[in-house]
């Protein structure tokens, strides 16, 4: 008897019938790393067995692994959302089955589903964003900073891994299959690295005031939602490095995001709540170097579909990617 294959896995895991909650449907989204099986009241995870650089999903107890520490690192900020782990499994007669006593063949994150009328983005989208709406969400994050233990870290170490990023979205973005505007993305680069190091001082100070912390890695507005229990999903699980950070990088971040989707208040809101929580208020052109690096490494992210043969819409993607060069800033050295 031949071991199901992932096709037979999502095919399975596709139907109503695999899950005991007997939805009425089952809607199914792909991601570069996982599928997610959407039901009437849950979301159901499957990594990929995929390798990259950054993460290494290919055998079944990474799967494990990583899944555990997806459902451990979001219950910091999603406490009731992240249910725990389930086993996809090999019943006697060659069945899968979820969660049954046969053997694991994989791994799946059990979440509750949030409604999707209430994820940020999509209040943005509607034009129905209220700074009322927005303050216990932007209260909870500044709350979890403020609680964060200090990462230590070598000030040197924290400018050379910035200069490194800069580095290298600066060498993927000008090449030529991507289409963008080298010179422009030269002078960007050029200007945050100059930054870097006239301003050392200024990176040093926020590691030894102890701002470095584990934060979330991908705070994006599609990953926040604005319910009466506000809930912050999906961090970076597989790399701790990538969520070492300081909250004025994540910060920048969900502001860039929020403007590029036409409402740059809102990270000024959460922006505001941070310092009053923490009492820390980042420069101002801290926070620009930080909201033009995340916009060159948003920028590389989209041109990096452009290479990935199962995206179609490439033009959707360059478009994507010229759009963060330009919401991108020189910053003043």
């Amino acid at each position: 008897m031949s071991t199901p294959d992932i096709a037979a896995k999502v095919a399975f895991l596709s139907r109503p019938a695999a899950y005991p909650e007997a939805p009425r449907s089952v809607e199914r989204v792909e991601t570069h790393m996982s599928w997610v099986f959407l039901t009437d009241r849950y979301a159901y995870k499957l990594k990929k067995p995929v390798r990259y650089d950054s993460l290494d999903f290919s055998s079944l107890e990474l799967r494990r692994l990583d899944c555990e520490e997806e459902v451990r690192l979001n219950r910091r900020l999603a406490r009731d959302v992240y249910l725990g782990t389930l086993a996809l499994t090999l019943a006697p007669g060659g069945t899968l089955e979820l969660n049954g006593a046969g053997e694991p063949l994989d791994w799946l994150v059990h979440m509750r589903r949030l409604p999707a009328d209430r994820m940020l983005d999509e209040l943005i989208r509607r034009g129905e964003i209220e700074e009322a709406t927005v303050c216990p969400a932007a209260q909870r994050l500044a709350e979890f900073y403020a609680g964060a233990e200090a990462v230590e870290l070598a000030p040197d170490s924290y400018r050379k891994r910035l200069a490194e990023g800069v580095q290298g979205d600066l060498h993927e973005l000008c090449r030529p299959e991507f289409g963008l505007r080298a010179e422009q993305v030269t002078r960007l680069a050029e200007a945050q690295l100059a930054f870097v190091e006239r301003h050392s001082a200024l990176f040093d100070q926020r590691v030894l005031q102890g701002r470095i912390v584990e934060g979330h890695g991908d705070l994006r507005p599609e990953h926040i939602c604005l319910t009466p229990e506000p809930a912050i999903i999906d961090c970076l699980e597989f790399s701790r490095e990538l969520r070492i950070v300081d909250p004025a990088d994540e910060l920048a971040f969900l502001a860039l995001e929020c403007e590029r989707l036409g409402q740059p208040v809102v990270g000024r809101w959460f922006l505001e709540t941070y310092s009053r929580v923490t009492g820390d208020e980042p420069p101002r052109a801290l926070m620009q170097f930080h909201r033009t690096y995340r916009a060159l490494r948003r920028a590389r992210i989209a041109a990096w579909h452009l290479q990935d043969p199962s995206v179609r819409d490439h033009e959707k993607w360059r478009e994507r990617a010229r759009c963060y060069v330009e919401l991108a800033r020189p910053v003043a050295t």
